[in-house]
């Protein structure tokens, strides 16, 4: 008898079961090869589908049974004397419902004899005698055999590192499992048709082409010879540092010194040195991330095509993996099937991402997050702007990156112009990862380069002198080129209508990402061309994103943002005299959540023990200083989030980690905005919705319409004017909680963006 693992596919074909076991098991194997851990793969992909062999299942490929689980048992036999195989066990079990509980009690459960008791997930056992199933494995020719090495080995404890190499072991089943279920259903006639590989890195090539532009950009620059010697020296240090052996490092360099390209040269260089397989360059903001992309896409793609830089946002909804039904049937059916289907393996040599996504999946026990992690070993990951990471996930965060660079053999960067104190932390990491925290500075003596770009002229305002709203924009008007960046959008929105001319510009991730790019183009045309320009902002313009002004005024707020907005002030150099940077107390001292208040607070004691003058913000021995001070009032590795995370780990516990991780507390939705700018984009978007509803291909095209917003309550007007983007397969629409499109034109303001009713305080800043 043939058993079958899928039903028919536009070609008319089935699947076979043995044939897909085998081809997952090779391929899984394959992809855990970087984290030696290919022996267990491949045995959890032989094992993964075991219960397809039960006569229950076949009949439900036919529509004659329903609710089955097919996954439990083949964890059960991985735990097996004969296997001894706790990884893959919990990769069986998980690659339909996420990871679940590294605990003996809990992996007793997985007896069949106790899940005809009581399931889980109130699911039957395709098959509940084990022999069978066996049998019938074994006469499909398929042997598994004992691994040689295994990821937990006999012992079962649990901790940050265990956890990692469970999640690149699951990563590496759920990949080899999806691409080998797409390749039968995308087959013909001749069988299964996978797609194409992901092309390699080239690191030398893109080496070469990335230093060669980095040199027309020095000959073509109009900055101050002392900016372009810093440059120069940051990009010395970056190729120097790339000689050192993979592990972990800092990059610490002042705004606008060209760190972008300087680190990407460091990656690219070392990859080249020590064979690493790609880049995964992480930044905490999209803004920041469209611009990063768009510049290596020019550089790459014209030598390597469209596949060689690819984009990658948090698009996959927040929360534990939920699974009511067998999650089978034909291929993107199912809930879970559908969420793989959107979320991308990161087959691509250079990854651009957000924190958000990086992190989290580090963390994750979801498939659809966990399925890219398998390509992180043998990488070199750069983290952008780190000073981001919030305080209380430092500890945890750090030991598990800590883990990935020395078990993994992966380089981990942590670049910024205000490095965190992570040193302080190192005892409380040390006691969680096996190897100690002790990262190699890329740039041997960041205060050389700090020097040099000494552009600004600092001027604190008293903070116990708040200015209004009205004086301030009096005070605005004095320039003719000037940015203002303050705390929250309200304050943005409040400040900006006390304008009323054409030259006052509002920025923030109201807008979405295409009427961003065409006013940040705007902008700069206007710089460069001595117009009269006023930019009213959020901090969404502070870090990474390339504008010039000789004035900036700042709202008092952490200490690295303060620095990150005098990077958008005489960037270049080009002044005769100084810039001006500003800071102030706004009439409403207000915040975002999390610890940006208690950094705010710590700025303005700083000010007060050591006056304007000891606020030297150009040397990193000051910024270090602050940093130990926020950790030692706020510390991190004592809050209530760090020991909540601590007890779920010692626990095992894969979803409740998954599910306190987080570095945005709340929910968020997408939101597909009515920017006149690109109409046509969004009735094409509409009329998508209506006909294919929510694809992969859909995700991509509404990505410059894309606004994101903390979800709303459930009796918010918002959700009055929100059509939800529905999914559909063979005629039937389903449900799904992440994307939106905006019904009513008027919501969405020519200057302000996307602007419902009563819902002020719900967008991302």
């Amino acid at each position: 008898m043939i058993y079958y693992a899928h039903s028919d596919n536009k070609a008319g074909s089935k699947h076979p079961l043995a044939e897909h076991l085998r081809d997952v098991s090779k391929l899984a194997g394959k992809f855990a090869e970087a984290s030696s851990f290919a022996d267990e793969a491949g045995l959890a992909g032989l094992l993964h589908d075991l219960g397809k062999y039960g006569d229950r299942f076949q009949a439900r490929l036919e529509g004659k049974d329903h609710g089955l689980d097919h996954w439990s048992i083949g964890a059960w036999l991985a735990l097996q004397k004969d296997y001894q195989a706790v990884a893959a066990a919990l990769a069986i079990q998980g690659h339909h419902i996420g990871l679940q509980y590294l605990r003996g009690s809990e992996l007793a459960k997985l007896n069949p004899t106790k899940l005809v008791q009581s399931h889980p997930q109130q699911l039957s056992l395709s098959e509940t005698d084990l022999a069978t199933l066996k049998s019938r494995l074994l006469a499909d020719g398929l042997t598994p055999a004992k691994p040689e090495k295994t990821v937990c080995g006999t012992e079962i404890r649990s901790g940050f590192d265990l956890m990692l190499d469970i999640r690149l072991l699951f990563s590496a089943l759920v990949d080899a499992d999806f691409l080998d279920t797409e390749a039968h259903f995308q087959g013909g006639p001749d069988g299964k048709r996978h797609r194409p590989d992901g092309p390699k890195l080239q690191a030398s090539d893109a080496l070469e082409i990335l230093l060669a532009h980095i040199d027309k950009l020095g000959r073509s620059s109009k900055a101050d010879p002392g900016v372009a010697k810093v440059r120069q020296w940051l990009r010395d240090d970056c190729l120097s540092a790339a000689e050192h052996p993979p592990g972990l490092f800092t990059l610490t360099a002042p705004t606008g010194s060209g760190k972008t390209l300087a680190m990407l040269a460091f990656a690219l260089a070392h990859a080249a040195k020590y064979e690493l397989r790609r880049v995964v360059v992480v930044i905490p903001y999209l803004s920041i991330i469209e611009q990063t992309a768009a510049i290596y896409r020019s550089l790459f793609e014209p030598h390597f095509g469209t596949d060689y830089v690819l984009e990658h946002h948090s698009l996959a909804g927040l929360g534990k993996e939920e699974c009511g039904s067998d999650a089978e049937g034909e291929f993107g059916d199912s809930d879970e099937r559908r969420r793989r289907q959107l979320s991308e393996n990161w087959d691509a040599p250079i990854i651009v991402t957000t924190s958000v996504q990086m992190l989290e999946s580090l963390f994750s026990n979801r498939p659809s997050a966990c399925r890219k992690l398998h390509r992180l070993p043998r990488s070199v990951i750069l983290f952008d702007e780190v000073q981001t990471l919030p305080a209380p996930l430092a500890v945890p965060t750090l030991a598990t990156l800590t883990h990935l660079a020395h078990a993994h053999k992966s380089s981990v960067v942590f670049a910024t112009a205000t490095q965190p104190a992570f040193e302080h932390l190192h005892a409380h990491v040390r006691t969680h990862a096996p190897a100690d925290w002790q990262p190699q500075k890329v740039v041997p003596a960041p205060e050389r380069l700090f020097t040099p770009m000494q552009r600004v002229k600092r001027i604190w305002a008293d903070p116990s002198q708040p200015v209004v709203w009205p004086e301030l924009a009096e005070q605005i008007r004095e320039k003719q080129q000037i940015l203002c960046i303050v705390n929250l959008k309200r304050h943005a929105r409040k400040l900006w209508e006390e304008f009323d001319d054409p030259n006052t510009f509002h920025l923030s991730t109201n807008l979405c990402p295409a009427h961003r790019q065409v006013l940040l183009a705007d902008i700069r045309e206007r710089l460069a061309t001595d117009k009269p320009v006023r930019l009213i902002a959020t901090q969404c313009v502070e870090a990474g994103v390339d504008l010039d002004f000789p004035s900036v005024f700042r709202a008092y707020g952490p200490l690295e943002a303060i620095i990150q907005a005098e990077g958008r002030c005489n960037r270049e150099g080009r002044l005769v005299d100084l810039g001006e940077l500003r800071i102030f107390m706004p009439e409403d001292e207000n915040y975002p959540p999390g610890g940006y208040r208690q950094a705010a607070q710590i700025t303005k004691m700083l000010l007060q023990r050591f006056g304007p003058e000891g606020m030297t913000l150009d040397n990193p021995d000051f910024i270090t200083a602050y940093y130990r001070e926020l950790y030692d009032i706020g510390k991190p590795e004592a809050s209530k989030k760090t020991e909540e995370l601590l007890q779920y780990v010692r626990e095992g516990s894969f979803p409740d980690v998954a599910r306190t991780y987080r570095l945005i507390e709340q929910d968020a939705i997408n939101v597909i905005v009515p920017y006149q700018g690109e109409m046509a984009l969004f009735e094409e978007l509409l009329r998508m919705a209506e006909e294919t509803g929510l694809t992969g291909e859909f995700i991509r095209k509404a990505r410059p319409l894309a606004v994101s917003l903390f979800r709303p309550e459930s009796g918010s007007p918002v959700w009055d004017s929100l059509l939800e983007v529905q999914t559909l397969k063979k005629g039937r629409r389903g449900r799904q909680e992440e994307w939106y499109i905006a019904a009513k034109s008027e919501h969405y303001h020519p200057q302000l963006g996307f602007m419902p009713p009563e819902s002020l305080n719900l967008w991302i800043a």
